[in-house]
């Protein structure tokens, strides 16, 4: 059943796609005895519009985290717990569920993480990003199968609209503005007008500048990751929330794909390379933007090196390059310079290559074996072990027996 604003209408074949879920035929039986509990936001979301629930996050009408212990204990799994939030991850073998205590928030000031207190499901709801996510179905009894929508989101999912349920929504957290264009691109659906309004007068009033470093990282990090994201970056330009995010962010949107989709090619991470894309033409002023995302370290040293070194690899490289030289330039490189080269135009031979066979050539002598031949502890082992290793690369060498006497002319061993 469907509980819209009170009225009760049939859900379909709603339960049948919940049971469906992988883990539910586990979950169900051992909620048994527990407080009211229910499934809630992007996987009832998707359940209605028919697509896989990726995430299952459940709300508990009473002490979530006592009601996760439970489970754990049912289950045979464990719990990591939250308590400031009243939340917690239940982990059983594949099974993995959010649980929260049905809550209500209030915002000491814009931008502040929120203040929470129980409340019954509906305000639970209320307090919800969009109208989409602000849907829940019964997963207990009584009421098992109820689907409880007050906000309308069934309304909005049919009119595949993104609605914010308050005014001041985008002022209490302004990620959802991020959040926002990251649904639109995912579920190709848009804001409505008065939810676009308040976006830009948002934007306007500098909300973004009161939300955390890291907050907006996870955000954006988080849009750059949905295979729709040149569409995500053209709807944050026309948003102005590019230049809310920083004065000198002005990505072009296809680099920005083109380094996402030669992430697959290189072993870069996706999300980092079109994060690299994202720091061009301005990288100089945007990079130390990157450590008030509030980034882990080898992220943003990956990210930097980059922006930095993916167009000059561009400019570098070129099918005259004998492979020596191409390794040379590509052997210190993190694979988002080799994925954001790619993008700007470097030639494919080159960068494939390497990857494919370049980078994985080694020498079979070592520096071991010129000391056993009598050559002295220098410099001139490694300067032989690196002459012969180029050799090798541009296919000179072959064999063990000629590196080593390859490695012992240059190192200039004793005649025995």
């Amino acid at each position: 059943m469907v509980e819209n604003q009170g009225v009760a209408i049939v859900a379909g074949d709603l339960w049948e796609r919940i049971t469906a879920v992988p883990g539910m035929d586990r979950l169900l039986p051992a909620l048994e005895d527990l407080p009211p509990v229910y499934l809630v936001g992007g996987a009832v979301r998707d359940l209605l519009r028919g697509a896989a629930a990726v995430d299952l996050d459940v709300c508990v009408e009473g002490d979530a985290l006592a009601a996760a212990r439970a489970l754990a204990e049912r289950l045979d799994g464990s719990v990591l717990e939250h308590e400031r939030f009243g939340t917690a991850t239940l982990r059983a073998g594949e099974l993995s569920v959010d649980l929260a205590a049905t809550r209500r928030e209030r915002y000491e000031r814009p931008g502040a993480l929120p203040l929470v207190e129980p409340a019954p499901l509906a305000e639970d709801l209320a307090r919800r990003d969009f109208a989409i996510n602000a849907i829940a179905i019964g997963l207990t009894e009584p009421g098992r199968g109820t689907l409880h929508d007050p906000c309308g989101g069934l309304e909005d999912l049919r009119a595949g609209a993104v609605r914010v349920l308050h005014a001041g929504s985008f002022l209490d957290d302004p990620t959802r503005l991020l959040r926002a264009v990251r649904y639109e691109v995912r579920l190709d659906y848009a804001m409505d007008a008065a939810t676009e309004s308040l976006a830009r007068a948002a934007v306007a009033a500098g909300a973004l500048d009161t939300v955390s470093g890291a907050r907006l990282g996870d955000e954006l990090l988080a849009l750059l990751a949905e295979s729709e994201h040149p569409q995500a970056l053209r709807r944050l330009h026309a948003l102005e929330l590019d230049r809310a995010l920083h004065p000198a962010l002005a990505p072009d949107p296809d680099v920005v794909a083109a380094a996402a989709l030669g992430a697959a090619e290189t072993g870069a991470d996706r999300t980092l390379a079109a994060l690299a894309a994202l720091l061009l033409p301005a990288v100089e002023e945007l990079e130390p933007w990157l450590e008030l995302l509030q980034l882990d370290r080898s992220v943003c040293a990956r990210v930097g090196r980059g922006a930095r070194a993916g167009p000059a690899l561009a400019r570098g490289l070129s099918t005259e390059l004998a492979p020596s030289e191409v390794y040379e330039l590509l052997r210190s490189e993190p694979p988002e310079a080799l994925a954001l080269a790619l993008a700007l135009g470097a030639p494919a031979p080159a960068i494939l290559g390497y990857v494919s066979r370049l980078r994985h050539v080694r020498l079979e002598v070592t520096g071991a074996d010129l000391r056993a031949a009598g050559v002295p502890e220098s410099e001139a082992i490694g300067r032989a072990l690196e002459e012969a290793l180029r050799r090798k690369l541009d296919g000179e060498l072959s064999g063990r027996d000629e590196e080593l006497r390859f490695a012992l002319e240059i190192a200039g061993a004793p005649e025995r």
